[in-house]
């Protein structure tokens, strides 16, 4: 029997640019809060340093900082957006709007759990690690079984990437973070396609060469 040659599919993920609430370490959700200054930048960098990486589609989150990083990204690639709302930052319910600090001294018993990893606390009006990796992994694989043999962008979140990184790598919901998501950094994954159905590796990770020093990794390990 002739052996089915592999196709290998490429994606691109990006955190979104920069937000006065990262710089505050502020927990966002999904609170639909817009790039600042510094963002905009981070996102216009971002495009540029993407042209010649034969992206043939976009997709984004279509919260606000995520959408308008991904509309400077086109304007640079010459695409159109698609925008899903599965591809959402996590919704952390009665966190949303508080620094991390003022979440651990209000809601303490929640913040432990929130800390620890537990992946079925969902917050008060909120969402758990397990629900968000249903979303998140089901859109990732519908993304890259439409782009077979090809390479797509997709713009997300902190929390999408840190669900994404774990999947790829097989590595337990519970287990602390030990890789780096910061604003405006390039990740690249890839999805072999074969007889024995697809293999999710990562390329690269966290690039930031494209960018000033400083993009703000602000999020809880």
């Amino acid at each position: 029997m002739q052996e089915i040659p592999s196709q290998i599919t490429r994606l691109c993920l990006i955190r979104h640019g920069e937000t006065e609430w990262n710089a505050e370490r502020r927990i966002q959700g999904q609170i639909d809060i817009g790039l600042n200054p510094t963002g905009l930048v981070q996102a216009r960098a971002a495009g540029r340093w993407l042209r010649g990486a034969g992206i043939v589609a976009l997709y984004s989150s279509d919260l606000k900082r995520a959408a308008t990083t991904a509309d400077e990204i086109a304007a640079e690639l010459g695409l159109t957006v698609s925008r899903h709302p599965e591809l959402r930052e996590r919704c952390y319910g009665i966190f949303q709007g508080l620094t991390y600090v003022e979440a651990a001294a209000r809601h303490p018993d929640g913040y432990a759990a929130f800390e620890g990893r537990n992946a079925d606390y969902a917050f008060e009006n909120g969402e758990s690690l397990k629900t968000m990796y249903a979303r998140v992994t089901g859109k990732l694989r519908e993304i890259a079984a439409g782009h077979v043999g090809g390479t797509v962008a997709v713009v997300v979140h902190g929390g999408v990437l840190d669900i994404v990184n774990r999947f790829v790598r097989g590595t337990p919901l519970e287990q602390p973070r030990d890789f780096l998501i910061p604003n405006a950094g390039l990740n690249w994954i890839v999805a072999v396609d074969g007889a024995k159905g697809t293999k999710w590796q990562i390329e690269s990770w966290g690039e930031t060469e494209h960018l000033e020093p400083g993009a703000l990794d602000e999020l809880p390990s």
